[in-house]
């Protein structure tokens, strides 16, 4: 590489896929006297120090976890782009309005179809449109720069859009990348509440870096949002809820309410204290949800079923008992009953958070 750094397997993979920008040399080479001396003259913190020295706080650094797409274009942004030693080259997720066209699954035939989303922190909303619901919203190069710049993007009347098809508040957007699920390497799955239910858009650009700015830029949003609805934390505090990965997601069999109905294959996701399950990965709404709150208050996760329960095909079972009555969930294998109950247990044994107990209380009066 141009900056002479140390990286791991993962990482040294990416890189010797850009040639141009790398040269990678494993430690089990040959190593001169000289590739000595650039390593110590240099190396990992005086590389940092350059490449990195205004990474924006809201922007996402991935680790050696993230899918592949993610951490190529982190490496891009780096030492390719220069990104983070000039400011003005981040204004594509850090002006605070955003706008584009991304390929949305639809909810109902399956199928991607182009659709525009608008991105603003004025309105504190991303929204989307429906092709044919769209007017003459396209801006000239130069109202565009001036909107971004001046945060202040309202467009005239004469190119105002028709009503846009989804509104979701920044205030409870998440988006989490989703490769494998939505069978694209750059799926990205966007979540918000309506009437305090999840609901799911999946979407892709066939541009890896158009979908880390879209990505990078919901995270600013919430950023700033954050920002002003906690003036007192630091940005040490905020980052970690700007988005976040789901904690487990796989197919499990649930029983009804009366633990009397056939066990049924279903898609569950767990988000935090929401437990969701779907018919298939791709849904847009969940079938249902169920709040997993804290042992203080009387919740629980048992490896097993009980013993008169009938009617499920597979054979690793788990009760989670809550103050007002039991899940029923059963596992294809001892692994994936394991890891289920991992994720249960580390909810489970967190203390609940003041705000949660109004998320608690709204489980409890739904239909």
């Amino acid at each position: 590489m141009r900056a002479r750094t140390a990286a791991i397997q993962a990482c040294s993979l990416l890189h010797r896929s850009i040639p141009h920008i790398s040269r990678v040399k494993s430690v089990q080479d040959t190593w001169d006297a000289g590739d000595v001396e650039l390593m110590a003259a240099t190396g990992n913190s005086a590389a940092k120090a350059k490449y990195e020295q205004k990474v924006p706080a809201f922007y996402y650094r991935p680790t050696h976890t993230d899918c592949k797409m993610l951490r190529e274009q982190w490496i891009r942004a780096k030492y390719e782009r220069n990104e983070f030693e000039f400011i003005e080259k981040q204004e594509p997720y850090s002006a605070g309005y955003r706008e584009g066209f991304l390929w949305k699954r639809g909810r109902d035939n399956g199928q991607f179809l182009s659709r525009k989303f608008i991105l603003t922190e004025r309105e504190g909303a991303l929204k989307y449109f429906n092709k044919q619901d769209v007017r003459n919203t396209t801006q000239s190069a130069l109202e565009a720069l001036l909107a971004r710049v001046a945060h202040r993007f309202c467009p005239p009347p004469s190119i105002q859009a028709r009503d846009p098809k989804a509104v979701m508040k920044i205030e409870t957007l998440n988006a989490t990348f989703q490769p494998a699920k939505i069978g694209n390497p750059c799926g990205l799955q966007i979540t918000y509440l309506k009437d305090n239910s999840t609901r799911n858009i999946f979407v892709y650009h066939g541009d890896a870096k158009e979908m880390v700015d879209w990505f990078n830029a919901i995270r600013a949003a919430r950023f700033h949002y954050l920002q002003v609805a906690f003036p007192g934390a630091s940005d040490e505090e905020l980052v970690p809820k700007l988005t976040r990965n789901f904690m487990k997601e796989g197919f499990m069999e649930k029983t009804g309410p009366k633990h009397t109905e056939g066990f049924k294959k279903r898609w569950f996701t767990m988000d935090d204290r929401r437990l969701m399950y779907f018919k298939d990965p791709l849904d847009a709404y969940a079938r249902g949800e169920v709040f997993i709150g804290s042992k203080e208050n009387s919740y629980t996760v048992l490896a097993g079923l009980p013993p008169s329960t009938q009617g499920c095909h597979w054979n690793h079972g788990i009760t989670i008992v809550t103050p007002d009555r039991k899940f029923l969930f059963a596992c294809e294998t001892e692994a994936e009953q394991r890891d289920w109950i991992a994720a249960f247990q580390r909810v489970i044994n967190r203390p609940m958070r003041p705000q949660e107990y109004a998320v608690e209380a709204h489980f409890k009066h739904k239909p």
